[in-house]
C-alpha cells in the first residue's frame, strides 16, 4: 500500500514491506468455503418456497373445470383439513415475512471535490516537504520515490493547512477541513435529492484518524439542525475499509428503524468524502461480507499509528502487510464465492478443493473466475501495487481496474472513500447499465478487508456536480509503467 495521496503534517509514515501479495488464489481454507455456504443455505426456505410454488402454478394451468369442480367437492368434506393446511401456510408466511431482511437502497452518493488552489503536484508538494525543514535528503529522496511509483497525477489534493509554511496541523484546521469536505459534499447531495435534512433518521460517520469533540456526526447534526431523535454515530479507527462497515452499520439500522432515510459520511481527514440518502434508488444492496484479522498479533499491528523515538505520531506499516493483506483477502472471497458465482464455477472450484483436501492429489485448486459475477470492481485505491497485484491474481481485465487507477491518479488515496470515487468513475462513463452488479472491496487496519455487492436498478446516470463532471473526457489516462 502507498501513503495517502494527500499526506502531509504531523502524520508520517514508515514503509518496510514486501510489495507484492501472495497467491492467495493457490491455496485456500476449507472452513471459509463452508461459512459462504452457510450464507447460502440461511435462505434454504426461500429456495425451497420457490420452487413448490412452481410446481402448484404448473399444476393448476393444466386443470380444467372438471378437475376444479371435482377438487370443490372433495375439499367440502375435508373443513378440518383445509383450515390446518390454511392456519400452517398463513403462519409460515407470517414468519417468513417477519423475519426476511427489508432491501436496502443506494439512492444516490456525493464525492468532495477541493477548489483548484488545494492542488498539490508533485514538484510543489516536494518543495514544500524541502522547505518545511523536517526532513533530512535521504527522507526527501524517499519521498520522491515514492511520488514516482504511487500512481498518482498532478491535480491530487492537500488541505489548506498543509499548503502552509510551516504546515499547520492545528485541531482549528483539521476541524475546518472536515467541515469543508463534509458540508461540500452534503449540499450537493440534498440539492440533487431534494431531501429534506429534517427527514434523515440515521447518521454513520466514519473517519480513522481524526476524532474531535464534539464528534463529527454532532457537527453534520448542528450544521443542518437534524430532528433531536436522530441516531448517530462515529466509526473511528477502522481505516479504509471502514466505509463497507459503515454501509453494514446503517444496512442493520434499517431493518430495525424502517421508513426512514439513512446518510452515511466516509471521509478521512486529509481527504475527500462520500454519503447516500434519497428517494429513487439507483442500487440494491445485495451483499456485505466482512473479515477481520484482529485476533492474530502480527495482523493488529501491521498498520499502526504510534510515535518514532522524536515524538512525532505517524502510522508504521509492517513488512508483512502484504502478505497479511492477501490473507485477509482470500478469507473475504473465499466466503463472498458461494453467494455470487454461478453455480458452474462453484462445482468446478468445490471438487477440485474437495479432491485436494480429501485424496490429497496434487491438483491445484480451480480459481473462480468472478468477471461472470460482476460486471464492475471497485477496488480500494490505498495504492498501485495494490491494485497491480489484484488485477494479476484475479485475472482481471484492465476495464476491470481501470476505475480504480484513474481515481488514485486523478484523487490520490481517499482511504474509505475511494471506493465512491471509482463508482462515480464508472457512472461518468456511461457503463453502468440495470442489472450490472458491481464490487466494492477494500482493506483496513486491524487488520480488515470487507466487500459490498450492489445491483443497478436501472441505467445510472452521473449525479450533477460529480468529481469527475469536467475531466471524464480525458480519461483514461496513460500511466508510466
Amino acid at each position: 500500500m502507498e501513503p495517502d495521496g494527500g499526506g502531509g503534517g504531523a502524520v508520517g509514515v514508515q514503509i518496510k514491506q514486501n510489495r507484492r501479495l501472495p497467491d492467495f488464489l493457490q491455496s485456500v481454507n476449507l472452513k471459509y468455503v463452508k461459512l459462504g455456504y452457510h450464507y447460502l443455505i440461511s435462505n434454504l426456505l426461500a429456495l425451497c418456497i420457490i420452487p413448490l410454488i412452481i410446481v402448484i402454478s404448473i399444476e393448476v394451468s393444466q386443470m380444467n373445470m372438471d378437475d376444479l369442480r371435482q377438487l370443490w367437492i372433495h375439499l367440502q368434506f375435508n373443513l378440518v383439513s383445509i383450515i390446518i393446511c390454511s392456519a400452517i401456510l398463513v403462519f409460515g408466511l407470517t414468519v417468513y415475512i417477519t423475519k426476511s431482511p427489508r432491501p436496502v437502497y443506494l439512492v444516490d452518493f456525493s464525492c468532495y471535490r477541493g477548489p483548484d488552489d488545494l492542488k498539490a503536484p508533485s514538484e510543489k508538494f516536494m518543495k514544500h516537504s524541502q522547505l518545511t525543514g523536517d526532513f533530512d535528503e535521504s527522507s526527501l529522496e524517499f519521498q520522491r520515490k515514492i511520488l514516482e511509483r504511487s500512481g498518482l497525477g498532478e491535480e491530487t489534493y492537500v488541505p489548506e493547512a498543509m499548503h502552509n509554511i510551516p504546515p499547520k496541523p492545528t485541531i482549528a484546521a483539521a476541524r475546518q477541513e472536515a467541515e469543508q469536505v463534509m458540508y461540500g459534499a452534503l449540499d450537493n447531495l440534498f440539492n440533487n435529492t431534494h431531501v429534506n435534512p429534517k427527514d434523515i433518521g440515521i447518521l454513520v460517520v466514519n473517519c480513522s484518524l481524526f476524532n474531535p469533540t464534539p464528534s463529527l456526526s454532532a457537527m453534520i447534526v448542528n450544521k443542518y439542525r437534524l430532528r433531536g431523535n436522530i441516531k448517530s454515530f462515529n466509526l473511528g479507527g477502522m481505516g479504509c475499509s471502514a466505509g463497507v462497515i459503515a454501509v453494514d452499520f446503517a444496512k442493520d439500522l434499517l431493518q430495525l428503524n424502517r421508513n426512514t432515510y439513512a446518510v452515511v459520511v466516509s471521509t478521512e481527514n486529509i481527504t475527500q468524502n462520500w454519503l447516500t440518502i434519497g428517494s429513487e434508488p439507483k442500487y440494491r444492496l445485495v451483499h456485505v461480507v466482512r473479515t477481520h484479522k484482529g485476533a492474530d498479533d502480527k495482523a493488529f499491528r501491521c498498520v499502526y499509528q504510534e510515535q518514532d523515538d522524536q515524538g512525532k505520531v505517524g502510522v508504521s506499516l509492517s513488512k508483512e502487510l502484504m502478505a497479511i493483506a492477501g490473507g485477509a483477502l482470500k478469507t473475504n472471497i473465499t466466503t463472498l464465492g458461494p453467494l455470487v458465482l454461478p453455480i458452474s464455477e462453484q462445482l468446478l472450484f468445490f471438487s477440485t478443493l474437495l479432491i485436494k483436501k480429501f485424496f490429497k492429489a496434487d491438483v491445484k485448486p480451480y480459481i473462480p473466475d468472478f468477471k461472470l459475477a460482476f460486471d464492475h470492481f471497485c477496488i480500494h485505491a490505498g495504492g498501485r501495487a495494490v491494485i497491480d497485484e489484484l488485477e494479476k491474481n484475479m485475472q482481471l481485465l484492465p476495464v476491470h481496474v481501470e476505475a480504480s487507477r484513474m481515481t488514485l491518479h486523478r484523487f490520490g488515496n481517499t482511504s474509505s472513500s475511494s471506493i465512491w470515487y471509482e463508482l462515480a468513475y464508472i457512472e461518468a462513463k456511461g457503463r453502468m447499465r440495470k442489472g450490472n452488479r458491481v464490487w466494492q472491496i477494500a482493506f483496513g487496519s486491524g487488520f480488515k478487508c470487507n466487500s459490498a455487492v450492489w445491483q443497478a436498478m436501472r441505467n445510472v446516470k452521473p449525479s450533477r456536480n460529480g468529481p469527475w463532471e469536467d475531466c471524464i473526457h480525458i480519461y483514461p489516462v496513460k500511466l508510466i509503467s
